[in-house]
């Protein structure tokens, strides 16, 4: 029976990413690196970006001037949102690409639950098995 795999949506984890920094990782359960993206975004608004740009884009006042003086924010946000996404991507890749049917795996002829291919015997029911084609001929009940 093959594993459920939960597989992330990127274009999700961008969108909310893009909603709010951090937001997309915490929906990747990336708690470390959502709190990373938040001091970043925090520390390049602090840093960079004077409070009166902000004020007027949010007014509706989006000059060229305004714009420019919020970029490093608008950069934060825009690398946070395409990391976010890469990594829901990659993830889902890394899962899709791995191929649960290499290994192959007979069933106990007795009880049918899967054997261990080491043991020659079911360590479900204890009984003895010599080959996965056929029968032991032993019956030990």
């Amino acid at each position: 029976m093959p594993k459920s795999i939960s597989q992330k949506r990127p274009w999700l984890a961008a969108l909310l990413a893009a909603l709010a920094t951090g937001l997309g990782h915490l929906y990747l359960r990336r708690l470390r690196r959502a709190l990373g993206w938040i001091v970043v975004s925090f520390g390049a608004s602090v840093a960079f970006v004077d409070p009166a740009a902000v004020d007027a884009l949010l007014a509706g006042n989006g000059t060229p001037e305004t714009l420019l003086a919020v970029a490093p924010m608008l950069l934060v946000v825009g690398l946070s949102t395409v990391d976010a996404y890469l990594l829901a991507y990659t993830q889902g890749t890394s899962t899709s690409t791995s191929t649960p049917s290499e290994t192959v795996t007979t069933d106990c002829p007795h009880c049918g639950h899967e054997l261990d291919p080491d043991l020659e015997f079911c360590h479900w029911c204890t009984r003895a098995v010599e080959n996965a084609d056929r029968e032991s001929t032993t019956d030990d009940t």
